[in-house]
């Protein structure tokens, strides 16, 4: 499985995994972490691969290394969200002041799902295959002038 495709598993098993506020939606967010960790630690392996001599059959280390870059970042915010999904799936919402801070740590909650989201498609996006520049075609050379012919009539 290449680097991309890698990522491509991982995007989809996150989309069909959503994050809800219960114990489910925790477990999730414990298994994405993995998930991303494991993938992360793939890619840099890969870049450590990548550097040994005569490989040629994955992507340049510095693309690797950058998509392991915005992996980390979305280790980082799902990290991040834990903590507001702890507390809303733990806590009582009973008073207002309970209420209130619930809809703070649902924007937290959403904020960091959402970093995380961008920055796995970012990871994704490192990893596509630059295009080769347009190298400006040379006009074609004109003909050599043939002498002219006179028909005398």
């Amino acid at each position: 499985m290449s680097p991309r495709q890698a990522v491509d598993a991982v995007t989809a098993d996150i989309r069909d995994h959503h994050i809800t506020v219960d114990g489910t939606g925790l477990f999730n967010a414990t298994r994405h972490i993995g998930l991303l960790c494991h993938l992360a630690a793939r890619m840099a392996a890969d870049v450590e691969y990548q550097l040994a001599p005569n490989i040629a059959d994955l992507p340049p280390a510095e693309t690797l290394g950058r998509s392991a870059g915005h992996l980390g970042r979305a280790i980082a915010h799902y990290t991040q969200a834990l903590a507001p999904l702890i507390t809303l799936t733990t806590g009582t919402q009973d008073t207002l002041q309970h209420k209130l801070d619930a809809l703070n740590h649902r924007s937290r909650l959403r904020v960091h799902l959402d970093d995380a989201g961008r920055a796995l498609a970012a990871a994704r996006t490192a990893l596509e295959v630059p295009q080769p520049p347009a190298v400006p075609s040379a006009p074609a050379p004109a003909p050599p002038h043939a002498p002219a012919v006179r028909c005398r009539a």
